[in-house]
């Protein structure tokens, strides 16, 4: 049992934190601006640990039910958590970009981000890596018709008709997941599945405790718990950042950035190990998985809120956005249709990742 709770140790670290966020926020909102970056800089470190324990959890269960559904499971997790953190910013005096930017940054971030470092340092170590090639098809003309539906054809969709276009958004995402949830579980779930060589295959020992063996019921408990401590700390932290980098001349996109990465950050260590370990399908399911339902999720949310509030947002991206995802998608076609990667592959997503960071830099 201690040793039990040893383990969760993150999360107690999120639960003080939040207690001490909660009743120090007045306080660190008047004692000026290095104060409240600190204190909203230490809250995203504690969120990206607790989101640790959540993914963690996550691959418990992922472990119990394979793929595809394990990183099914995986994906959503770091869904839910974004979700979670853009709802309660969102309330918030927050820039009417900021879901569009969020979404375009971890796309941007899952597929050039972790694709690419996975592809890369995966290449250099075992060549090149085999995967099922109709798993990153799928993915890519999914994530193409998702993004196109909801972040491109909304720049020409007059304004006194958002709401209008706004349900029908939110219907054709819960169409196009439905769609795509019955074809992963269902009759086509070989597509994101790959038969590796026995030898290839790399098994827990079954000496000590295994992880997998723990209960699904507390890590569904965790999963529940880490998401609640999660979306307490991001409402003080989305506080102190936006009064911390109010007149700083930061990029407008920072904080599109850091939603993007805290969602992001346990699915790269997951990625990463996959692809050390010649596991390519898995970092594929994980990366493509993620950036189709970061679209094919948070924008239903996001607009039914809207539709709730009665303040709309833009979702329309900008050009360079536009083009930055075009690019994106065009190579993860090529890349990705031939069954197997490597590190030259790895290499131009990467490149394209710089990019994205670049251009978020210098305030595009």
């Amino acid at each position: 049992m201690l040793s039990s709770l040893t383990k969760e140790r993150f999360l107690f670290a999120g639960l003080a934190a939040a207690v001490l966020a909660y009743a120090t926020e007045h306080s660190l909102l008047e004692m000026g601006r290095p104060a409240m970056l600190a204190a909203a800089f230490a809250l995203i470190a504690v969120i990206v640990l607790v989101s640790t324990r959540v993914a963690h959890h996550a691959e418990i269960l992922a472990s119990k039910v394979g793929d595809p559904y394990g990183t099914m499971i995986l994906t959503l997790s770091a869904v839910l958590v974004e979700v979670v953190i853009l709802a309660i910013m969102m309330q918030g005096e927050t820039s009417p970009t900021l879901v569009r930017d969020t979404i375009y940054a971890a796309v941007m971030l899952d597929i050039n981000g972790i694709l690419g470092l996975a592809a890369l340092l995966g290449g250099i170590r075992h060549g090149e890596q085999p995967y099922n090639d109709d798993s990153g098809k799928t993915y890519g003309v999914m994530i193409l018709t998702a993004m196109g539906i909801s972040m491109v054809v909304p720049e020409f969709v007059p304004r006194e008709s958002w709401h209008l276009y706004s349900l029908f958004t939110i219907g054709a995402m819960i169409t196009l997941y439905a769609v795509f949830l019955r074809m992963q579980v269902g009759a086509h779930s070989y597509f994101f599945s790959y038969a590796y060589p026995r030898a290839e295959r790399k098994e827990r020992p079954e000496s000590g405790p295994p992880e997998e063996e723990e209960s699904a019921t507390v890590s569904i408990l965790v999963i529940i718990a880490g998401v609640v401590l999660i979306g307490a700390m991001a409402e003080v932290m989305s506080v102190l950042l936006g009064a911390g980098l109010k007149g700083t001349g930061a990029p407008p996109a920072l904080m599109a950035v850091i939603v993007a990465a805290i969602s992001a950050a346990p699915e790269i260590l997951t990625a990463l190990r996959a692809a050390l370990a010649n596991r390519m399908q898995s970092v594929v399911n994980i990366a493509m998985g993620a950036s189709l339902s970061t679209v094919i999720l948070t924008v239903p949310v996001m607009e039914a809120i809207a539709l709730y509030t009665g303040q709309p947002f833009i979702m329309a991206m900008s050009p360079v956005q536009t083009v930055m995802v075009t690019i994106t998608l065009i190579a993860a076609a090529i890349n990705l249709n031939d069954g197997e990667t490597n590190a030259i592959e790895g290499m131009t997503h990467f490149i394209l990742f710089a990019t994205f960071v670049m251009l978020t830099l210098i305030g595009l």
